[in-house]
């Protein structure tokens, strides 16, 4: 199976962990990037994707799942669990990565506290008085425009709901009681990200979304 290249076993098994939280299934990918380190990708089950980077040369290009990557890190294992290559499906963001704007971290937690407190009491007490499923409320909240930035030169960049949610569920804002360096937003072509601390979070419009081969990576 080979090694799975990570030094920075603490730094990825964080990051691992709030995934195997949300779905230990979860396809992970290890991507080798330069000046030895490693990128990990993973898609959240809202259809963010979210990537940290961390010390170690890395196995080049693999996929293995959440839980099993998890485990192998726990037990301090240097061993690459089974590949799941065939199950990555997503394109990444390109590069040509630009920085519009930084949002503090205090601004991007109380907009995800917001929004969870507003799906807790629609789902309970329903809106104008009528029963509402707890997913449609979900995914109207995540749909919504959290906030919207404006570069000096381009047009306005509009951030939903998916990626403050993303930053603020993965950690990578840091610890939530301390008004840190917060996030910046980004584009790289179409595509939206949030890049904080502790990681990036990366929406590609919906227009855009497309469904990769399942024999094999995606190049780029």
């Amino acid at each position: 199976m080979g090694d799975h290249g990570i030094r920075g076993v603490a730094d990825a098994g964080a990051f691992v962990a709030r995934l195997a939280r949300l779905d230990r299934s979860l396809p992970v990918r290890l991507r080798s990037g330069r000046s030895g380190r490693t990128a990990l990708w993973a898609r959240v089950p809202w259809g963010v994707l979210v990537t940290r980077e961390v010390e170690g040369p890395g196995p080049g290009d693999a996929t293995a799942s959440a839980g099993d990557l998890l485990t192998v890190l726990a037990a301090g294992g240097g061993e690459l669990p089974g590949r799941r290559d065939a199950e990555w499906r997503w394109p990444l963001p390109p590069a040509g990565i630009q920085a519009v704007e930084s949002v503090g971290a205090a601004e991007l937690s109380r907009l995800a506290d917001a929004a969870a407190g507003t799906l807790r009491e629609v789902t309970a007490a329903g809106l104008g008085g009528r029963s509402v499923g707890q997913r449609a409320v979900r995914d109207a909240l995540l749909d919504h425009v959290a906030l919207i930035v404006t570069p000096a030169q381009g047009d306005p960049v509009a951030v939903p709901q998916r990626l403050v949610q993303a930053v603020s569920r993965m950690g990578f804002l840091g610890t939530p009681d301390v008004d840190g360096p917060g996030a910046r937003v980004c584009v790289a072509g179409r595509w939206v990200g949030l890049s904080a601390p502790y990681g990036v979070a990366w929406l590609q419009p919906v227009r855009e979304l497309t469904v990769m081969p399942i024999g094999g990576h995606p190049k780029g």
